[in-house]
């Protein structure tokens, strides 16, 4: 069990957890402009689908009416992403949160099989995977929160995951130097 658990730290988290750093500083220094352009491309995006799902269902011989039926809702969806870009912020808050508190609930089992070994780190293990936690359901609950706010818990969330994976990787190391 520990060694299947040893294998999934990697440096994949930490690659992962950079990107989430960049993310959350440019939700921290361009956030209007961001939040903008996503807003403008996903929306563009879903009328595209729609318009060439409409194009299939003129131009095929057997009309099936659920391609005009999902060409119409990609239209609608990409039309209220344009008009409503805020739309894309809410649910881009509860994904980002639902991730972040589903990363803090691995780290903090991570911590317990640290525990269990009677490994130094597991205290802290315990104390950053809580504030991931933290930050993932601060990003839930208050979806009033400027986007450069939840800039700043994504960045910090990133920051906090390195932190504790070069914990893991260390003593990965110190566990494997010693069998």
């Amino acid at each position: 069990m520990f060694e299947k658990f040893l294998k999934r730290s990697n440096w994949t988290d930490i690659v992962i957890s950079l990107v989430f750093a960049i993310m959350g500083i440019l939700l921290i220094v361009r956030t209007d402009d961001l939040m903008s352009t996503i807003s403008v491309v996903l929306g563009v995006v879903f009328i595209i689908m729609g318009v060439l799902r409409l194009i299939d269902y003129f131009t095929s011989s057997d009309k099936q009416d659920y391609i005009l039926t999902l060409a119409l809702i990609y239209i609608i969806i990409g039309t209220i992403i344009l008009f409503r870009p805020d739309i894309i912020s809410n649910l881009f808050s509860i994904v980002v949160g639902i991730w972040i508190i589903l990363t803090g609930l691995r780290d903090f089992q991570t911590a317990l099989v640290w525990k269990e070994i009677k490994s130094k780190y597991w205290t802290a293990s315990v104390v950053f995977s809580m504030l991931i936690i933290i930050a993932g359901i601060a990003i839930l609950v208050s979806s009033t929160l400027a986007l450069r706010v939840v800039g700043f818990l994504i960045a910090g969330y990133a920051i906090l995951d390195i932190i504790t994976k070069c914990i893991y990787m260390e003593k990965i190391k110190d566990f494997m130097g010693d069998e």
